[in-house]
C-alpha cells in the first residue's frame, strides 16, 4: 500500500509544471531546517570541525540550509530520472574529461568510479549510465523498504545496477574481472574494521580501503567523479584523472596512499565549493564521535 501511495504521489507532482517541483521540494527542504534541531546542529558541528570554526555565523546557515535544499532536490531528480527520457536527461548535463575514460577502455581496463554524496549525485549516476558507460553502484541498504524499492528502481532506469554493501566484494571483483565498471561512495561514515586511516578536510578518519585494493590487485583504474551546477538547471559531471596505484613490495603503503589520494580530491573540491556536499551526515562519527556532543 505505502509504494502505491509513492508512485501516485510522483505520478500527480510529474504531471505538474518543473517550476512547480522545484517549488514543492524547496519548500519541503525549508520545513526541514526549520523543524530538525538535530540536523541543524550535525551540520553546524561538521562545518566547525572541517573549518577549524572559521565560518561566521551567516555562512554556516547558508551552507546548512542549501543542504536541506540538495537533499530534497535529490529526490526530486530521482523523481525525474523515472519518468524523463535519455534525451530529456542528456539537455541537462554536460561531461568533462571523458577522455579519462576513453584512455582506460583503450587499455582493456575496469573503471571504478569514486565518488560523494555531493550535489545532484542522483543525476551524476544516470548520466554516467547514458552518456559513459552503466555503473554498478554500492549501496547501504535502507530501514525503509518502500523508499529503497523505489530509489532502487529508479537508480537501474538507465542500466545502471545496485549491490549491496554487504559482502559486496566478490561481486565487485567478478566485475573487475569482467571490465565492467562500478562506483564506490567514499564519503560515507564506516567502522572501525573497515577502511584505512586518512587526512580528510585536514582531519583524521577512516575510508574505505576497496577502490585502491581492486585497482592495485586486477589493474583497474579510479577515477573520481563529481556533478556540479551554477543554476539547478544545467549540469557538469566532471571526471578526474585516474588516480594510480602504486604496486611495490609494501601493499599497505601503496593502498594507503591511493586512497589518500582520493581525500585530497574530495577534500580540494569540498574546500572549493562547500555548499554542495552532504554536511548532514555524521562523517567523522566513528573516529572522532566526540564532535557531535550537544
Amino acid at each position: 500500500m505505502g509504494y502505491k501511495l509513492l508512485l501516485l504521489f510522483e505520478k500527480i507532482l510529474i504531471l505538474l509544471p518543473r517550476s512547480f517541483r522545484k517549488g514543492f521540494f524547496s519548500a519541503l527542504a525549508t520545513i526541514g531546517y526549520i523543524t530538525s534541531k538535530k540536523y541543524r546542529n550535525i551540520a553546524r558541528q561538521n562545518l566547525n570541525y572541517a573549518f577549524d570554526n572559521s565560518m561566521s555565523e551567516a555562512e554556516i546557515k547558508a551552507i546548512t540550509k542549501y543542504s536541506f535544499k540538495n537533499l530534497l532536490y535529490n529526490f526530486l531528480y530521482l523523481m525525474e530520472i523515472r519518468n524523463l527520457s535519455k534525451e530529456e536527461i542528456r539537455k541537462k548535463i554536460t561531461i568533462v574529461n571523458k577522455e579519462a575514460i576513453d584512455r582506460v577502455h583503450a587499455e582493456g581496463r575496469a573503471v571504478i568510479y569514486v565518488t560523494p554524496h555531493y550535489c545532484a549525485w542522483e543525476l551524476g549516476a544516470a548520466g554516467l549510465s547514458i552518456e559513459v558507460e552503466p555503473i554498478a553502484a554500492v549501496y547501504k541498504k535502507l530501514k525503509n523498504r518502500v523508499y529503497e524499492q523505489w530509489l532502487l528502481e529508479a537508480r537501474a532506469r538507465f542500466g545502471n545496477t545496485n549491490l549491496e554493501k554487504t559482502n559486496v566484494i566478490k561481486p565487485l571483483i567478478k566485475l573487475v574481472k569482467e571490465g565492467k565498471a562500478s562506483g564506490i561512495l567514499i564519503d560515507t561514515n564506516i567502522n572501525k574494521k573497515e577502511g584505512v586511516m586518512v587526512e580528510f578536510m585536514g582531519k583524521p578518519l577512516r575510508q574505505t580501503a576497496t577502490p585502491a585494493y581492486l585497482a592495485r590487485k586486477f589493474n583497474a583504474a579510479i577515477i573520481p567523479a563529481h556533478i556540479r551546477t551554477d543554476d539547478e538547471e544545467n549540469y557538469t559531471i566532471i571526471l578526474g584523472d585516474e588516480i594510480k596505484v602504486n604496486k611495490t613490495d609494501d601493499p599497505q603503503k601503496d593502498i594507503l596512499e591511493a586512497t589518500q589520494a582520493q581525500a585530497d580530491w574530495l577534500s580540494d573540491i569540498i574546500r572549493k565549493e562547500p555548499k554542495f556536499w552532504f554536511w548532514l551526515h555524521r562523517r567523522w562519527k566513528g573516529d572522532n564521535p566526540e564532535i557531535y556532543k550537544d
